[in-house]
């Protein structure tokens, strides 16, 4: 039988990218890795990608912008609906996974990206790190360390959840905190939570797959 077909987006690094290739490697994860999709060219995600000879491509936004000035408005929406459907076709007839991982992929998906998809039965699941209804969207762990050190917080951690239309706001699947240290550096802080992250994508991985099979 076939192992499930994993399709990973990052824009970045890429370690926990790594994460999910060494447990897929070592068969912690009982799925396949079968294509990379970087939404940067300058993703070291992609050098990791390659050194485990998984096929992987690139699918830059700045490059549907090219040439559409930022105060056109309407054109650049519609350059960013051309970049989702492009996007989606590329997933639904190329590659064809059995679900999605976002690790570190940076850019919002929208309904217009995530509504095929669903149509499609293709499951999404994205890396948060931040708490369940804590500091959604961008520079949440930067966020959460400033709630930490002035007391708003006593806990942090990341979270790794189902992806719908409102963003970060899915069904968490796999929740890991860490307690807030006062005086800790952002460093530190921004290291603490990496570590979790790593080890919870490969659970929400695992997890969503287990989902996947019960479904089928």
């Amino acid at each position: 039988m076939a192992l499930p077909r994993i399709l990973v987006l990052i824009s970045g690094n890429g370690s926990n990218l790594q994460a999910l290739i060494d447990r897929s490697a070592d068969g912690i994860i009982p799925g396949q890795i079968v294509s990379v999709v970087s939404s940067s060219a300058k993703a070291y995600g992609l050098e990791r990608a390659a050194e485990a000879k998984i096929p992987s491509r690139v699918h830059a936004l700045k490059e549907y912008y090219t040439g559409v000035p930022k105060e056109d408005v309407s054109g650049r929406k519609a350059a960013r609906a051309q970049f989702n459907r492009d996007l989606v076709s590329l997933i639904i007839n190329e590659v064809k996974p059995d679900l999605i991982v976002c690790a570190g992929w940076m850019l919002i998906l929208s309904e217009d990206f995530l509504e095929p998809l669903e149509n499609a039965s293709i499951p999404i699941i994205n890396l948060h790190p931040s708490l369940p209804g804590a500091f959604e969207g961008i520079n949440a762990i930067e966020r959460s360390y400033e709630a930490g050190q002035n007391g708003t917080v006593a806990k942090g951690g990341c979270m790794i959840h189902k992806v719908i239309k409102e963003v970060d706001r899915g069904q968490p699947l796999v929740v890991r905190e860490i307690d807030v240290v006062k005086g800790e550096t952002l460093e530190s802080w921004e290291q603490r939570i990496h570590a979790l992250e790593h080890q919870a994508i490969v659970d929400g991985t695992v997890k969503a797959l287990k989902e996947l099979v019960r479904v089928d």
